[in-house]
């Protein structure tokens, strides 16, 4: 028994896959690069889905916006949905502008009843425009809130249990943040809920010894693939892809990184039908 497997498509590659049939089984688009009206990246994504099957993954949604979401923005993401048609979409546990400014970055929250409050509202908001659920993505962190009431597990459980959201778990952000605030990420994979989890990114980072930076222009880490196998083993089958956002390799190095996915997965979900 085995997974399915993409890649997250970047301009570099846009020719190789258009030209030959690639073996991934579908590729994860940044919603954000196509809420364009007409034009080049619209013209291509056509043909990307033409032969492809998408999931569309946001940076911008701003979740976490005490403000409530965008609705503009939720109406362009929606039209853009029902031209790709995408098997999911999916954005960041995270806040990203104040006062009609953009970040551009993905801020983390405070783990409390209050902001539980307010990010259960904007993804119920959300679901109730898309017509589908949400699937959330943990963010790497780099400092903790003293206020906070709870670890980001419980947070994203309770959020499932409030919104029936879907989570996409990032192995390599489970990582980072573990690393950076002394949890163990065993505690994290265990402590969400066993059939909420969507897909799995898996992605590089820096490491600066003292701490962790999530930068996705590195290949994955051999304790990331430990900690996959691992996520593997609690969700099963769950769809994974390779995330690589600089220092953008060609493309086949990409593919074979996401053979070593492959293999990881095809041996634990082996052994676990064999148990």
């Amino acid at each position: 028994m085995t997974t399915s497997f993409g890649l997250g498509l970047r301009t570099q590659h846009y020719t190789d896959f258009l030209t030959a049939r690639q073996p991934v089984d579908w590729l994860e688009v940044i919603s954000d690069n196509y809420m364009v009206n007409g034009g080049k990246p619209l013209a291509m994504l056509d043909r990307i889905c033409e032969q492809y099957p998408v999931t569309m993954h946001g940076v911008s949604m701003s979740i976490g916006s005490v403000n409530g979401l965008d609705d503009d923005y939720l109406k362009r993401l929606k039209e853009l949905a029902q031209r790709a048609q995408p098997l999911w979409i999916s954005d960041h546990l995270c806040w990203s502008g104040v006062h009609g400014r953009k970040l551009h970055d993905l801020m983390p929250l405070p783990f409390t009843e209050e902001a539980l409050d307010v990010v259960s509202r904007n993804i119920l908001h959300a679901q109730d425009v898309l017509k589908r659920p949400l699937v959330i993505e943990n963010v790497s962190s780099y400092v903790e809130f003293k206020d906070s009431e709870m670890s980001e597990w419980a947070f994203l459980t309770e959020l499932c249990n409030r919104t029936d959201c879907q989570l996409l778990l990032d192995i390599n952000n489970i990582y980072v943040s573990a690393f950076n605030h002394g949890f163990s990420p065993l505690d994290f994979v265990n402590g969400v809920p066993e059939n909420s989890v969507r897909q799995f990114h898996l992605a590089g980072h820096q490491d600066n010894g003292d701490h962790l930076i999530d930068t996705h222009d590195h290949p994955v880490c051999n304790d990331v693939w430990d900690l996959y196998a691992y996520a593997l083993n609690r969700f099963g089958n769950v769809p994974t892809m390779i995330e690589r956002d600089d220092n953008i390799p060609p493309l086949v190095e990409l593919l074979a990184e996401l053979d070593i996915a492959r293999g990881i997965a095809n041996k634990v979900l082996k052994a676990e039908g064999a148990a």
